[in-house]
């Protein structure tokens, strides 16, 4: 067991309030917040750390990553050794932990291998939840191949982000591969999107019948099928048929919005991918053909947020990056601050993924009771969003279930 730990002069910021509480004391014992107090707490074996009115807020969560894509070449990413992409993924989720965040969910290539190896320190990084294989027919998102290929390579151990499968059968057997590794949701490609190479952005994919197998499948297992949508004509079918999260959705329309409400769909923008994929995409291996692409849902992802965000739709943080790109996952602040108000956006890197994650009873919160998935912040991210974005500058410490994974000058 971890030694036990009293934060006392702490500033906690309440998430779910948007306020801040002052000169408070917090005990964490066995990876649990265990008591909170605004008089000193007594525990003779804790270790005592004075925060000196730093802020103590929950640990962040992003709600669309690919640890294992240390390049945005996929072509390189499938024919790569799984052990060598291993070694890659623990140390892009080191710098993860490091940014400030406790627990991720991947939307494709990350498995339960990767997932116990995090859960018993074998590596360090954020709890990791994953999708496995995200499911693809045959010219979608999920289909790597270029027009020239005839030959289908899925590497069924690590180092691939999808899986092609056409037909009820196909689909059904392909989401309970994903269930039997135990996944913690299933991701499907409802749309064309930027990183493929044979399919257009404005495409559906999968028919309604096969999504609708999919779902029923998650739905016996008790997990959530999230889905890469970008038009309003992809996003809308995927609501309809049962789908729990949209995944980007630069392209949404009004009936999506009303039909995000009426179903409790959640909304995951990723914004910074786009930014990053125009500054720098060619140069982490993308292929300038598909860079190209980007441009079609830039401009509109903003625009998407802001009309999701008005009308009370459920959103949570996601940044989707790529190799080197890995290193701006706190960017998506920046841009979502234009037209997201500062405690909305805290609570969409925290209580609203946690939700998403169905998780809401244990993470995102700093309350007794909790998992001691906490940061430590110089500042107050409530008066200042940019404390969040710049995390080499202002972020002092991140604690993972009650073990101290980054420390500096505390």
């Amino acid at each position: 067991m971890n030694t036990p730990i009293i934060f006392t002069n702490a500033t906690v910021l309440d998430v779910v309030a948007g306020e801040n509480v002052a000169d408070q004391h917090v005990l964490v014992r066995d990876g649990r917040i265990s008591e909170i107090s605004g008089a000193a707490i007594t525990c003779s074996s804790a270790e005592v750390i004075d925060l000196e009115g730093k802020t103590l807020m929950p640990g962040l969560c992003d709600a669309h990553v690919h640890v294992i894509a240390y390049t945005a070449d996929f072509s390189l990413l499938k024919s790569s050794s799984p052990f060598y992409v291993s070694a890659q993924a623990a140390k892009i989720m080191g710098a993860m932990l490091a940014r400030g965040f406790t627990t991720v969910s991947d939307a494709g290539g990350a498995d339960w291998g990767l997932a116990r190896a995090v859960e018993q320190g074998l590596i360090a990084g954020p709890r990791l939840l994953y999708c496995g294989h995200a499911l693809s027919q045959t010219g979608g998102h999920g289909d790597m191949r270029g027009p020239g290929e005839l030959s289908l390579h899925q590497c069924f151990c690590c180092a691939g982000l999808g899986t092609v499968c056409d037909g009820v059968d196909a689909v059904l057997k392909a989401a309970r591969e994903e269930i039997r590794r135990g996944a913690t949701h299933i991701k499907i490609m409802a749309s064309g999107g930027v990183a493929s190479p044979t399919d257009r952005i404005t495409s559906t994919q999968f028919s309604e019948e096969e999504i609708r197998a999919i779902v029923g499948e998650a739905d016996a297992a008790q997990i959530p099928v999230i889905a890469h949508a970008y038009t309003a004509r992809a996003v809308n079918r995927a609501i309809s048929c049962g789908v729990k999260s949209i995944e980007h959705g630069n392209l949404i329309d009004a009936e999506s919005v009303s039909l995000m409400l009426e179903h409790g769909t959640t909304l995951v923008p990723t914004l910074v991918i786009y930014r990053a994929l125009i500054e720098e995409g060619e140069e982490a291996g993308l292929a300038a053909e598909l860079v190209a692409k980007t441009h079609q849902v830039l401009d509109a992802g903003i625009a998407a947020l802001e009309m999701a965000y008005k009308a009370g739709v459920h959103i949570a943080y996601g940044t989707d990056l790529l190799g080197q790109m890995h290193r701006r996952q706190n960017e998506e602040f920046d841009i979502r601050k234009e037209v997201v108000s500062t405690p909305d956006l805290i609570r969409q890197a925290t209580v609203n993924a946690a939700g998403l994650f169905r998780m809401q009873d244990q993470i995102g919160q700093v309350t007794v009771g909790f998992d001691a998935d906490l940061i430590v912040v110089d500042g107050d991210p409530l008066a200042d969003i940019g404390l969040l974005a710049r995390p080499q500058e202002s972020l002092k410490m991140t604690m993972k279930g009650g073990r101290i994974m980054v420390r500096h000058d505390i």
